[in-house]
């Protein structure tokens, strides 16, 4: 397409690259893996839109990436276990991750302290609950955390994290084990 620029008077010649069109398809294809669960996670949707911005934005950045995640036939057969095979699992590992880290980093920037004025009632509300569980998640490893919000907020069973992690399904019954104590632990504090 030529479209002439009415600033400066001179034709500029756009196009809309392969990379461009197969991130389309795939955008329309994913961004509901990767927007829910993102809403899930932070619970306020312009983050939800932030890390469905994020993610797809890191794919234009690796078009390889992109290639492999759209499922698209390249010189080489994927590995078993790949995001080629599994792009909705991809697509949803990476929200998670995304989301995790736009928590970090409103923690790192908070501009007040938190204070928690009902941790001495007996009842608190849904709302500090939740914002208490997403700071605590700040503070787990990345991947402790991505599995802990692939188990419990996205569903994924044992096996599909053993599967997405390549750990045996012991180990994740034991790692998750050891996150909710931490978690747990955290939000005593």
């Amino acid at each position: 397409m030529i479209a002439a620029s009415p600033l400066v008077g001179v034709l500029i010649e756009m196009t809309v690259t392969p990379e461009l069109a197969g991130l389309g398809e795939l955008y329309e294809r994913h961004h509901e893996a990767v927007f829910h669960p993102a809403l899930r996670i932070t619970g306020n949707p312009a983050d939800a839109e932030d890390v469905l911005q994020t993610v797809f934005l890191r794919l234009l950045s690796r078009p390889a990436l992109a290639e492999a995640s759209s499922g698209a036939a390249g010189p080489r057969q994927p590995e078993h276990g790949s995001s080629a095979e599994r792009p909705a699992a991809y697509f949803r590992r990476a929200a998670v991750n995304a989301a995790v880290d736009l928590l970090r980093r409103r923690a790192m920037h908070a501009a007040t302290t938190y204070h928690d004025e009902a941790s001495h009632a007996a009842v608190e509300s849904a709302p500090l609950l939740k914002e208490q569980l997403r700071r605590a998640i700040t503070t787990l490893d990345p991947d402790d955390a991505s599995l802990f919000l692939l188990r419990y907020v996205e569903g994924l069973s044992n096996q599909e994290l053993a599967d997405l992690f390549e750990l045996e399904k012991n180990n994740v019954a034991v790692r998750l084990h050891r996150i909710r104590l931490r978690l747990q632990a955290e939000m005593n504090r």
